[in-house]
């Protein structure tokens, strides 16, 4: 098991494991259409937001990645398959890491609705909500995650 920093030739798998991960919840066909363009990595991306990937003998299985202004952790997805067998919470443990190393001592994040209990089990808390850039009348919980 790697965590490494991605490069550009990893964007089409992250693409995949983001896409992946989205449709996990269950979502319909035009709602993860509507939500591609907010999940997709480029080139361009890699270069603004520092991202790492998770790597399991030699394949991607999960990543995340932050921003700056503010300290935010700008995504965080794991492929299906290895979805509730700790490899959230070792991801969780470098994000962590990482942080420590920015110097921040706390971070926000929107997250998905259904994956706000892993962020609350990881101690974050919820400062509230924000609209969902994608569905009208549908918002996601803003967490706010204490570095320490």
């Amino acid at each position: 098991m790697l965590i490494r920093k991605a490069v550009e030739q990893d964007v089409g798998k992250l693409n995949a494991v983001a896409y992946m991960s989205k449709a996990y919840w269950g979502y319909s066909k035009e709602f993860l259409d509507k939500s591609n363009a907010s999940i997709t990595v480029t080139k361009e991306y890699l270069e603004e937001y520092p991202t790492y990937i998770l790597e399991l003998n030699e394949n991607i299985i999960a990543f995340y990645s932050f921003s700056f202004q503010p300290n935010r952790l700008e995504a965080m997805f794991i492929e299906p398959n290895y979805i509730g067998k700790g490899f959230g919470r070792l991801l969780w443990s470098d994000v962590m890491q990482k942080a420590k190393q920015f110097n921040w001592t706390e971070f926000v994040l929107d997250s998905d609705p259904n994956a706000e209990g892993f962020y609350i089990r990881m101690g974050a808390k919820r400062l509230g909500t924000i609209p969902s850039p994608v569905i009208p009348n549908r918002v996601l919980p803003v967490m706010q995650v204490k570095v320490e």
